[in-house]
């Protein structure tokens, strides 16, 4: 009567040992973690021998996903920035300035001369020479706003639009404030976590708090400062067309023109027209490459709305200057040789190869739409993380070794089953881990050693029906069918239950209460089928070899 098919009992030593292999990396942590960080190091920025020495400190073919470590147990960085929101509305309206300007410009007749006058950061201000045309001109600019694009401002514009005598002031609704806010703290966030993510740092914890604050936690980062370099760097590259250059620093531009530095001359300057032909927004990519004279540079490709910006300036300015801005140092400025209709180009300048390979990141992640304050900073030494590592591995063993003491006097020979099938379950749980790509933290540990302690539940509860069916079934291979045919739904309803709270945690949970739910749902899949399916098959194997009389559960 006990019988398992073959092919079930190669699906379920298959899965075993998959899973074993799977959590075998985190046995040898460094050495896995050394071989992934080369490859990856290689993939940027190329082979040395050192990179390929790292790269063999594991196999190749061998599985090399890791469970990755929280910052509470490898140490890192934690940073609480605030995003300047109110930036962004002074950026929308520079960049209003073309469009208003373009739409006076055609009623001419009617405004008269077009010119833009010193006003509040968030404004545009806008004097025309004939008052008497203050209504049209007051039309014409109104006809650009657009409806505001959120459930909250449904019906309203993005633009208040007012006059007074000879000007014409524009600023953004409150609706579109709103929703610029909204929209600059997504693009921050995940700004970040590109930023963050490029660089080879695992599994960072980046979280908007509240209305413009956003928490950035990465494990196995150095410092703080080294985390706000990487993330305050803006890397905001514009095109500007240049007016002229200049030796002196302190000279005066005229209006809606500045005066940056060169960063190839020193003791060089540029005026730039402060309103860009295109901007770093408009890049769709950028990689590092070396240019004619094998120098390392950037090559960059625009989107099709930048493609045309970039291709009609081009044709309308060959033989005039034009500078690439980055930060607001000027890093080239190229005289147009011709149209450029591509819409995709090379940045050159005295870069070394890491410079335009974080230059190329940089790029690639987009240029942050505010500047940040950082409001707190911590670095978390490994020191700590190795305590709280330590004082883990103390917990899960005496929890561990508690269990086996109990399964083995409560139950004999058929505790000893159930406690392999424990061990095996611890690996199948770091195996699980592996593959999706967890982390792990403290809460994370304590959901692993709940899950030891839950883990014999089902093999308590089998066992306990064997012993019942002992008194009344005919023979042992009966009583062991029968007790795991009838154990089976009360095992059910039990992992059911704390499957569903697991999955609530982790649906409404963040942070810390994912890492515990994760666990613990993860450690309910294994410790079931180890309960369910392992342990049956062990015991049957034990019973086709010894084929006992009686038995003593």
């Amino acid at each position: 009567m006990l019988h398992i098919p073959t092919w079930k009992r190669i699906v379920i030593w298959g899965l075993v040992v998959l899973g074993l292999v799977f959590a075998l990396p985190n046995a040898f942590y460094s050495r896995v973690e050394t071989h992934n960080d080369a490859i990856q190091t290689i993939e940027m920025q190329g082979s040395t021998p050192e990179l390929v020495a790292d790269r063999a400190a594991w196999p190749d073919w061998a599985p090399a996903t890791l469970v990755n470590l929280g910052l509470d147990l490898r140490g890192g960085a934690h940073l609480l920035a605030e995003v300047q929101v109110s930036d962004v509305y002074a950026d929308r309206m520079d960049g209003m300035w073309p469009d208003v300007r373009d739409a006076l410009r055609g009623a001419r007749d009617r405004v008269g001369t077009v010119r833009r006058t010193d006003a509040e950061p968030g404004t545009l201000s806008v004097r025309i020479s004939r008052p008497e045309g203050m209504e049209e001109a007051l039309r014409l600019v109104r006809a650009l706003a657009v409806p505001v694009a959120t459930l909250t401002g449904a019906g309203a514009s993005d633009l208040v639009v007012s006059g007074a005598g000879d000007t014409i002031t524009v600023q953004l609704s409150e609706a579109e404030k709103v929703a610029t806010d909204t929209r600059t703290m997504r693009q921050s966030v995940e700004i970040i976590r590109r930023r963050v993510d490029e660089v080879g740092t695992r599994e960072p914890t980046i979280q908007r708090q509240g209305t413009d604050r956003i928490l950035i936690q990465v494990p196995g980062i150095g410092s703080a400062a080294e985390l706000k370099d990487l993330i305050g760097t803006t890397a905001q590259l514009t095109f500007n067309p240049v007016v002229g250059r200049t030796s002196d620093a302190n000279t005066r531009p005229e209006p809606r023109q500045k005066v940056l530095p060169s960063l190839d001359e020193p003791g060089q300057f540029y005026i730039v027209e402060s309103t860009p032909v295109v901007t770093g927004e408009e890049l769709t990519d950028a990689q590092p490459a070396f240019d004619q004279n094998g120098r390392p540079a950037v090559n960059f490709r625009f989107n099709p709305s930048g493609a045309r910006k970039f291709g009609d300036y081009t044709a309308e300015n060959i033989g005039s200057p034009f500078a690439i801005v980055l930060d607001d140092e000027v890093i080239s400025a190229p005289v147009i040789q011709s149209h450029i209709p591509g819409g995709s180009g090379i940045i050159t300048g005295n870069f070394n190869i890491e410079e335009s390979t974080n230059l190329a990141v940089l790029l690639r992640a987009g240029a942050l739409p505010a500047e940040m304050t950082f409001l707190e900073e911590r670095t978390i030494g490994p020191e700590l993380g190795q305590d709280s590592i330590d004082a883990g591995r103390i917990a899960c063993l005496v929890a561990f070794g508690a269990v086996l003491v109990f399964m083995g006097l409560s139950y004999g020979l058929f505790g000893m089953f159930a406690n392999i099938a424990l061990l095996l379950n611890v690996g199948l749980l770091f195996g699980l881990l592996s593959v999706i790509g967890a982390t792990l933290t403290l809460p994370g540990i304590a959901g692993i050693v709940l899950t030891i302690g839950m883990a014999v539940d089902a093999n308590v509860l089998i066992f306990e029906r064997i012993r019942e069916e002992l008194k009344t079934a005919k023979g042992p291979a009966r009583a062991i069918e029968l007790g795991y045919e009838r154990a089976l739904s009360a095992i059910v309803d039990a992992n059911i239950t704390t499957f569903i709270v697991a999955t609530i945690l982790f649906t409404l949970g963040s942070g810390p209460v994912r890492g515990f739910s994760i666990t613990l749902g993860l450690g309910i899949l294994t410790s079931v089928f180890t309960a369910i399916f392992v342990t049956r098959i062990i015991i049957v194997m034990w019973f086709e070899r010894r084929r006992p009389k009686t038995i003593e559960v």
